[in-house]
């Protein structure tokens, strides 16, 4: 009788399925490269998922172990408020290269010019998740309570660790819902930058009659 995790791995990426899988780990890992490298690993050293030849390395328990250390750090930092976005924007130069490199290795036995493109899909997608992220974390952290930062950081580790997860069985279908999420992320970032703009031009309003008193007087 075949064993659940045989089952699990009867999956060959190659095709849609590889390129669903480079969208789900490119998006996932924009949102926690930590949690993405670690479920990978974690997946494929259990025979859960049977990864791209380029991307064996993730199978290291010395890769597994740093991850994981990583993740539970960033636990912790990602739900303090204002921290949180200095944490953020350090990680767009840890995100997006880990994405790029993911896909990279995914596409290893590809052509180069297939391999070039997928890695620069990858940071693009990655991008992505991250800006949104930001965007999101920008609209919340003025908040004074620190529940909405919490939730919303666990919500995205758990989004992380759920997408990666269910691409392992089925890519096409998470990477579907992984174009969802970017449809709804720039909708999120236009309102953000909205919200912005209208903040600083009521801050501009107050403050450009208070230069020119005399001018008023007038």
């Amino acid at each position: 009788m075949m064993n659940p995790a045989s089952m699990l791995a009867n999956i060959k990426f190659g095709g849609p399925e590889l390129v669903g899988l480079i969208v789900v780990v490119s998006f996932a890992a924009g949102l926690n490269a930590y949690a993405t490298v670690a479920t990978l690993g974690l997946m494929a050293h259990a025979g859960w998922i049977d990864l791209p030849t380029g991307l064996h390395l993730l199978t290291n328990w010395w890769v597994i172990a740093a991850s994981g250390v990583l993740f539970t750090v960033e636990f912790f930092a990602d739900k303090i408020p204002a921290f949180d976005l200095i944490w953020n924007a350090l990680h767009t130069f840890v995100r997006v290269p880990v994405a790029a490199l993911m896909a990279y290795g995914a596409t290893s036995e590809l052509s180069p010019e297939k391999q070039l493109l997928a890695t620069l899909a990858g940071g693009a997608i990655a991008l992505a998740a991250h800006s949104g992220k930001t965007a999101a974390r920008a609209a919340v952290t003025p908040s004074p309570e620190p529940v909405s930062n919490i939730a919303l950081s666990t919500g995205e580790d758990a989004v992380a660790i759920g997408l990666t997860w269910f691409a392992s069985t089925h890519p096409i279908l998470a990477a579907s819902i992984v174009g969802v999420f970017l449809v709804a992320i720039v909708v999120v970032i236009r309102w953000v930058v909205k919200a912005m703009r209208k903040l600083f031009r009521g801050a501009e309003d107050e403050i450009t009659p208070a230069k020119h008193p005399k001018l008023d007087a007038a």
